[in-house]
Parts: structure tokens; sequence; C-alpha cells
């Protein structure tokens, strides 16, 4: 047997080292296509059914990559102004927001955008202005700010008529949903609950 067979330790040593450097080379590499970290995120409810599954793993980008057609000053294209461009099964972009009144981000699809002071129940879907009649009646009407009105595909309401959050501000944006892969996100999910 010669001595020149390097030791287990240094083995071990290299192999995790290498491993280390091959994931933070895909990282890098995500980063710098998607423009955001983390470049995907776990769907951890079912808001957004059936376009997105509990468990499903999106791949979202910053907010003003790889927009549409009719994207607006933050990259977003709302659903109602998306001319045919869509993502996540739908018309406009899906974003993934901060609110500061919510504890964990979430992801939604823009519907459209209101001014400071607006009165948008005139421009909403009543089916999903929470039974309200007029904007008085609706939750964050006139828009205390502007931002943009959002809405989970499977809810029967916007964000903002039921106080999950007001008008979306742009600097609440974190990222937009580019593509999903099912099932995959729920590993993530799983691996939460341990820590």
């Amino acid at each position: 047997m010669s001595d020149d067979s390097p030791s287990e330790p240094r083995t071990f040593a290299r192999d995790a080292l290498e491993t280390v450097a091959i994931v933070a080379a895909v990282g890098a590499v995500l980063f710098a296509v998607s423009g955001v970290w983390p470049p995907m995120v776990a769907i951890e409810s079912g808001s957004m059914q059936p376009t997105l599954e509990r468990g499903d793993l999106v791949v979202v980008t910053a907010e003003g990559r790889y927009g549409g057609p009719a994207a607006d000053d933050y990259g977003v294209v709302t659903a109602n102004e998306s001319e045919g461009y869509g993502r996540l099964g739908g018309p406009g972009d899906v974003v993934v927001y901060d609110a500061p009144s919510h504890p964990t981000p979430i992801i939604h699809r823009a519907v459209f955008w209101v001014e400071d002071g607006e009165n948008w129940y005139d421009r909403a879907n009543e089916s999903y202005a929470s039974g309200a009649d007029s904007c008085a009646e609706l939750l964050n009407c006139p828009a205390p700010h502007a931002g943009y009105v959002t809405r989970g595909d499977n809810n029967d309401y916007y964000d903002q008529a039921q106080g999950i959050a007001s008008p979306v501000r742009p600097d609440w944006v974190r990222a937009k949903g580019q593509f999903h892969v099912p099932h995959l996100g729920a590993l993530r999910l799983e691996a939460q609950k341990l820590f």
C-alpha cells in the first residue's frame, strides 16, 4: 500500500468544498438570471388554485425583468392592462409582496393600479368587492395611497377589500412569478416545519 493516497479526512474535505462550490455557483447563476434572492418561493396556501397549488415551487424574478408589453414604470403588468400578456395561467403578473399587516409574503395577481385617494370601487369587479355597494362600504376606498389592487386567483375578494393589505406599494413588491414546478415546493415547506 502506498503512502501517496489521500487520507479520508482530506478526501471528505475536498468533496465538501466541491459541493459547496457547485451550490454557490448554481446560486450565483440563479441570482444573476432572476435578480432576486431567493429565486424561488414555495406556495403555502390554496389562494392561487387552480393556477398554483399548495406545495408548488414558483421561480421568481425582480419585477423589472422580463416584463410584458404593457409593463408599468415598476415593471409590473396588471391583469386589467395585460393586452393578451399573462403569467402563471392568467392575465398580467403574479407578484410576491410584503404587506406590513401580514406576517409572511403574499403571492397574488396584480389586478389594477389605483392612485392615492382614488375611488376605485367604480373600476372594481363587484364580485370581488366583498359585498360593498359603494366606496364608502369598501375597505381601503378611497385608496389611502397609490398601489396595486391584488387578488388570489381562488379568492372571491380583492386583498384590499378584506383588509389583507392596503393597495400594494411598488416598494412592497419583492418579485414576480415567471413559471412554476408542481409539488417541488413541498420539500421546502416540510423542511420549514423542522426548523
